[in-house]
């Protein structure tokens, strides 16, 4: 089970002291966060992708190859990257290069974004985002399992005797997770070619995302990758904790009241009790994460939200002090009673043993075909 952090960059007025950082300084304590989330012990850190204000990652691989400079055992990944209005080869071409920089410690999440306008700023057509999403991500992994490929698609140029470089690291190319907060058409994608699937569900009450991960993991059972409880899935989370509960809710609940995203709507009470929210104790924290898994089964990586709404970095870097505290038992809770047959979350590391043992399989088959 993997633990981590993700991030949207957004830079957001703090409603408690009216200050607003700068695109710099909120750059800078992106990359502050992520080195910390390694120093915490946590496992993954992930950026999203956003090409329009209030935000400012729009360039993941940029930022995450620097990252990877710092730290050493951190897995990086993208808490969206635009598959349908970034050209499948860039992807390709960056995702690969960052894999190899950082020794393969690269995966990332693919998803159509959150902003409208976004669409026509790179010549695409919002109405045709599942279409972008499916056949983009068809040509991306074209891209990185075969050396040389012809392509003719309907939203680019056609590509012929083209090989995308550098190869993937190893001949492996990074895993990928499909984001969804909606659509049952990504959840089949995923599940089609074996790929995870991450319900980033921190928004909605559980039950609209019981209903698309058991799609997923049904039709990746239908396509042969395995049984439906060893299908790859990810989930998001926020919370927001200190030693005593009421002092975390007196805190947080400014930031929650102006956040942009769910600021002005539904109570801090009424969010925290229909959705993964947690704002209390540290034992509260752990005992509603924990409850993910009896809601959607056994899964492969949590990531939590912790950087937003205006909160400053000072404060940010103490919930990652508490999430630190709390992970070891947040580990032994997901790990007891969790079946073998379930896999980890893939890894480099796993994912070029599996190829090894596939191509020993193989190659043992066909000795022995021959002999016979």
């Amino acid at each position: 089970m993997q633990f981590g952090i993700f991030t949207v960059g957004d830079v957001t007025v703090d409603p408690t002291t009216g200050v607003e950082p700068t695109e710099n300084e909120r750059i800078k304590a992106m990359v502050a966060i992520a080195k910390k989330a390694e120093d915490v012990g946590l496992d993954v850190f992930a950026t999203g992708e956003h090409h329009n204000k209030p935000f400012v990652p729009s360039s993941p691989t940029t930022m995450l190859g620097y990252i990877a400079a710092q730290t050493k055992t951190l897995q990086l990944s993208t808490s969206t990257t635009l598959i349908t209005t970034n050209d499948p080869v860039k992807i390709a071409e960056d995702f690969a290069m960052l894999q190899h920089l950082a020794d393969g410690r690269v995966d990332l999440m693919l998803g159509r974004g959150n902003t409208g306008p976004v669409y026509p700023w790179f010549g695409k057509d919002i109405r045709q985002g599942i279409p972008l999403a499916i056949e983009n991500y068809h040509l991306l992994h074209r891209l990185w399992t075969e050396e040389v490929v012809d392509w003719q698609g309907k939203f680019r140029t056609p590509l012929t005797s083209f090989t995308s470089t550098p190869r993937p690291l190893d001949g492996v190319a990074p895993f990928v997770w499909h984001g969804s907060i909606r659509s049952p058409e990504i959840a089949e994608q995923a599940a089609y070619y074996g790929d995870g699937f991450f319900a980033n569900h921190i928004f909605w009450p559980k039950e609209h995302f019981q209903q698309l991960i058991g799609f997923y993991r049904e039709r990746y059972e239908h396509y042969g990758h395995g049984t439906a409880s060893q299908a790859i899935v990810g989930l998001g989370g926020q919370f927001f904790i200190r030693p005593k509960s009421q002092d975390a809710v007196s805190e947080f609940r400014p930031y929650f009241d102006n956040a942009p995203v769910y600021g002005h709507g539904p109570s801090l009470e009424e969010f925290t009790e229909d959705t993964p929210l947690t704002v209390g104790s540290p034992q509260q924290f752990v005992d509603k994460t924990l409850s993910f898994r009896e809601h959607f089964g056994d899964y492969q990586r949590q990531l939590f939200l912790v950087d937003h709404a205006g909160l400053p970095l000072k404060t940010v870097l103490e919930q990652l002090d508490q999430l630190g505290e709390v992970l070891p038992q947040l580990r032994a809770g997901f790990a007891e009673g969790r079946p073998s047959d379930v896999p980890d979350a893939p890894t480099h590391a796993s994912l070029v043993a599996a190829r090894s043992a596939a191509v020993t399989e193989a190659d043992t088959a066909e000795a022995e075909a021959i002999s016979r």
